[in-house]
């Protein structure tokens, strides 16, 4: 038999692939895993964890505003972006030290550097004249900003990565983009007193989710400032003495101090060395694998963001799981990816879990029953706004079970963990309705929710 380095070698250590050389590590096997850049990858280090701190500095503006409704005062309140700079990277240093910690407890060596593979059992550590064997091999390597290169110009524009890093908070800036991190970051931006404009191409923001969702967050982020312009795109973008003119498709010109794409993430597939170790990739360009998560390569198995599933931090938790159940507990797991619950940290956020009006139409054989319901939420009282929350509940007519609920308002993204439970089981309406209502609180309409939207509504698909 052959005698390799280690049992098994991850390249990649984020969430997902922390988890699954953490696991392995526990159960007595001899793991190694490489990160060239810092332990805890895109979600600790330039995703999920620092945009939700920015997000929560930047809805403190918002709530000075509700609370001067109820009559509290206050002078000379400012933000200071370097203090909040600062804050931010000593507890992103933090968290990314306590993964590196936990490795190290589990008996996981961590290689510093960029891991290429030679062949199918064997990568070298770049600029190290480092070699290592595995008996397997787990790519975790994530995703990557896209911005379209061919752009005049492109090269003035950042993505969400420089935007946790920016020396100082720009007085104007223009957003290309209408995913959840586009819509995100405009909120962030607004909050913290930024002139800030979203430019999408598409006909709505948040392609994929339900279409009452996208209207409802359209409108909703337009009343916190933030200029959203629709069908239309970059031409080119220009660097003059007093900032960056972003010349668009439609024949206007906006000036801004800051461009940041957010038109999407691509698989980290680049010089990995994949083809060496016949590792094939989808049309996509994202690492092909099976429902177990094995690559082309025997010997090979790759999860989260680089294979372009399901690109969320708890669903690459769990494909590292069921990779080590698979792999090394001979108890092969398919990670299940229907009703996963997901939440958008735009303001007002977003939180959603199983099918979209238009989605369910065309699955549920005798049709869907609608319900929908849009309300001032009692926190606004006293302010004069005019926010509305969304909540809606998609329902199969035939079974009643509930398949899919949608929520844009204040705490959504809370509130919808604990329905994907539900819907997870397959909780019928009938159900939901015999659970008594918590008053008052939002989440109670979820509950007590008893017209049906008329025939005549439809979803545009």
């Amino acid at each position: 038999m052959t005698q390799y380095d280690y049992d098994l070698f991850v390249i990649g250590a984020g969430s997902g692939g922390v988890r699954a050389a953490r696991l392995t590590a526990l159960g007595g096997k001899r793991v190694a895993i490489a990160e060239e850049f810092r332990v805890g990858g895109t979600c600790v280090i330039r995703g999920c964890v620092p945009k939700k701190f920015m997000v929560m500095a930047s809805e403190v503006s918002h709530a000075l505003e509700i609370a001067e409704g109820y009559g509290w005062s206050f002078d000379n309140a400012k933000f200071d972006w370097p203090t909040f700079l600062e804050a931010k990277d000593v507890e992103i240093a933090r968290l990314s030290g306590i993964y590196a910690a936990n490795l190290g407890k589990a008996g996981v060596d961590l290689v510093h550097g960029r891991a290429v593979l030679k062949d199918a059992h064997t990568v070298e550590i770049v600029g190290k004249d480092q070699t290592i064997t595995a008996e397997k091999i787990l790519i975790a390597t994530g995703g990557r900003p896209w911005k379209p290169e061919s752009l005049p110009g492109v090269e003035h524009a950042i993505t969400s990565e420089e935007a946790f890093h920016l020396p100082e908070l720009p007085k104007r800036i223009l957003i290309a983009g209408g995913g959840y991190i586009a819509v995100e970051f405009a909120g962030i931006f607004a909050g913290l007193g930024v002139e800030t404009t979203l430019i999408y191409r598409g006909p709505n923001i948040l392609r994929g989710f339900d279409d009452d969702v996208r209207a409802h967050l359209a409108g909703e982020i337009e009343k916190r400032g933030i200029k959203v312009i629709l069908g239309c795109q970059h031409k080119s973008i220009e660097k003059t003495e007093t900032g960056l003119v972003n010349h668009l498709e439609n024949g206007h010109a906006i000036e801004t101090d800051v461009v940041m794409f957010a038109t999407g993430r691509v698989p980290h597939v680049k010089d990995l060395g994949l083809e060496t170790a016949g590792v094939e990739l989808n049309d996509a360009g994202a690492i092909k694998v099976d429902d177990l998560s094995r690559t082309t390569a025997e010997n090979i198995w790759a999860i989260g963001d680089v294979t372009d599933r399901m690109n969320l931090t708890p669903v690459a938790i769990r494909e590292a799981v069921a990779f080590h159940e698979t792999v090394y507990r001979e108890n092969p797991q398919a990670f299940d990816y229907e009703a996963v619950a997901t939440a958008v940290f735009s303001q007002p956020p977003v939180g959603v879990v199983g099918l979209t009006e238009a989605e369910a139409r065309h699955s549920c054989a005798k049709g869907v029953d609608v319900y929908v319901t849009r309300f001032r939420p009692m926190k606004y009282a006293f302010t004069g706004s005019d926010e509305r929350v969304l909540m809606k509940l998609v329902v199969d007519a035939d079974s009643q079970r509930v398949v899919g609920v949608h929520i844009v308002g204040p705490e959504s993204p809370e509130m919808i963990q604990l329905a994907a439970i539900a819907v997870k089981a397959g909780l019928t309406k009938a159900q939901w309705d015999a659970t008594c209502a918590v008053h008052p609180t939002m989440a109670e309409e979820l509950v007590t929710l008893k017209e049906k939207q008329s025939p005549a509504h439809m979803t545009a698909g």
